[in-house]
């Protein structure tokens, strides 16, 4: 069966910023971008082989109304939160939590040397679920699926090539993969008709779609939306490492204040309310 290829609709160049006690960070999914990516809220990249830009970590804070997936590539990190959940996130693992009606948590290095690098994804939970109990899991790195590619593509989230990944989500349906491809192979990659998508380069230089649109390290590139675009073209010119992503819209109103997501204004200033008096 032939395939429509989704094209490039723009390429975003991520912003440094600093965050936690000081981590500095590369963000490449704004706030701009939440109601265009839907159901998506946040995307950081965190490298540094230098421990002044991580050691201090993120002590403890408050999340409520969405879920944030973490990445190692390289490094330790240990994750504590209030509701006695406790777990140590390393190279190639995936940390997946739920803050729903609220969890307070850190993420602290496990090291005081040596390269931190992996990402966090925001996902954002429909209404009826963004005060449901939070919920937490760790997935080591030999939990996560692996499908046929020209390299290899790990499957984090979703269902692709008949094969499921390690964490499914029914209503924002979303697809996580980690894709490295070998330099010179071209791939047409399955995406779901009618989800938003973007994919995010960390190491190499890809051609996208037809029009074989250039995407360099560390830059995000929005995939178009067109009614029938069901995959995206690709071809690595060298050994390339990206992260492709695509989720069903929720199509609700977003009211974000920092760590807090919810639907109105009212609610986040409830959550604000709810966390200061202690009812997290």
């Amino acid at each position: 069966m032939s395939k429509t290829s989704r094209e490039v609709e723009h390429i975003i160049n991520g912003r440094e910023v600093s965050d936690g006690a000081g981590v500095r960070l590369l963000r490449v999914l704004t706030a701009d971008l939440q109601r265009r990516l839907d159901p998506f809220l946040m995307l950081d990249e965190f490298r540094s082989d230098n421990p002044d830009d991580y050691i201090a970590g993120f002590p403890s804070h408050p999340h409520r109304g969405f879920e944030t997936v973490t990445y190692m590539l390289a490094g330790r990190m240990r994750h504590r939160d209030n509701a006695g959940n406790e777990g140590l996130l390393g190279p190639g693992g995936v940390q997946w939590m739920t803050a729903g009606r609220g969890i307070v948590h850190s993420e602290l290095p496990e090291q005081e040397d040596g390269l931190m690098h992996g990402f966090q994804l925001w996902l954002n939970l429909p209404a009826e679920r963004k005060l449901c109990e939070p919920w937490y899991r760790d997935i080591p790195a030999a939990e996560i699926p692996t499908a046929p590619a020209q390299g290899e593509a790990r499957l984090i989230a979703g269902h692709w090539r008949g094969q499921a990944g390690a964490m499914e989500r029914e209503a924002t349906e979303p697809l996580y993969l980690d894709l490295h491809l070998d330099a010179g192979s071209e791939e047409t990659l399955e995406i779901p008709v009618g989800h938003n998508a973007f994919l995010y380069v960390y190491q190499g230089e890809v051609a996208v779609g037809a029009q074989q649109r250039g995407v360099k390290a560390r830059q995000m590139a929005v995939l178009d939306n067109r009614t029938d675009g069901d995959s995206v073209a690709i071809r690595a010119a060298a050994g390339s490492r990206l992260l492709l992503i695509a989720g069903k819209p929720l199509g609700e109103p977003i009211a974000q204040w920092g760590p807090f997501v919810m639907n109105t204004r009212e609610q986040v200033e409830e959550a604000i309310s709810d966390f200061r008096d202690g009812r997290f």
